[in-house]
């Protein structure tokens, strides 16, 4: 059991959220190494099998299922089930594009398909990732009232896999989205100065969790501590390597 990380046994489902003060772990890319000593892992979803999360879970993990929701990614087993309407400009990373978020009708099978998969395999929470498209050039002219209204709807889709569920990034809209999330994933909020913006998650006595690229941890732990959130230092390319504060 996982009772002292807010988890469940191996093929239970929990709809609890995660530690808001724990060690964290963030590896979606190379062989996961299982020996990193986090109470939290976040890793992908469609690498990791069930078999996996059950490993992580009886050594006292609660285990993160990370998808993507508001990109396509042309390297994914269903790649090919996401209308060619739907893809717009490209994100920066390699073989990604935005998706329509409007399009609700079409997208919501293949991401309600997605956190099944997670459900299935043992999953504690999701994180669905790229829920700001509209403060990035996706080829669409998404609005921010498109993108509360997509991100609550990703947020009821997970909920009733009985899963937590993560919001990734979109500070800006983080005041009104917290109610929905029940925790938070951050990137570089020290480095741009956005912590802030991730106050009304440690209000709520949610978990805000932040990976750090670019600076050391002699430059965000302190602060990290003081806010109460759960900070590491990453590599880009999230490999098993990290510093933890």
């Amino acid at each position: 059991m996982l009772a002292a990380c807010g988890g469940v046994a191996p093929g239970a489902i929990s709809q609890r959220r995660p530690p808001a003060h724990a060690s964290w772990q963030w590896q979606l890319d190379g062989r996961l190494d299982a020996r990193v000593p986090a109470r939290l892992y976040d890793v992908d979803g469609f690498d990791a099998s069930a078999a996996t999360v059950a490993r992580l879970h009886r050594a006292g993990r609660y285990v993160v299922c990370y998808v993507d929701v508001g990109t396509w990614e042309r390297w994914r087993p269903d790649a090919r089930r996401f209308p060619r309407a739907l893809l717009g400009a490209a994100n920066g990373w390699p073989g990604e594009r935005w998706l329509d978020v409007r399009q609700l009708r079409a997208l919501a099978p293949l991401l309600r398909a997605r956190f099944a998969m997670c459900r299935r395999k043992g999953f504690d929470a999701v994180e669905p990732d790229n829920v700001d498209g509209y403060s990035n050039v996706s080829g669409f002219p998404l609005t921010a009232a498109d993108q509360l209204r997509f991100d609550r709807w990703v947020a009821r889709a997970v909920h009733a896999q009985r899963l937590a569920v993560a919001l990734k990034n979109d500070l800006d809209q983080a005041a009104a989205l917290a109610p929905s999330f029940d925790f938070a994933v951050l990137e570089q909020c020290f480095q741009y100065r956005e912590c802030g913006q991730a106050r009304p998650f440690l209000r709520a006595g949610k978990g805000v969790y932040d990976a750090e690229y670019a600076l050391a941890p002699a430059a965000f732990c302190a602060d990290a501590r003081r806010l109460g959130i759960n900070a590491i230092r990453k590599r880009l390319a999230l490999d098993a390597w990290r510093e933890a504060c």
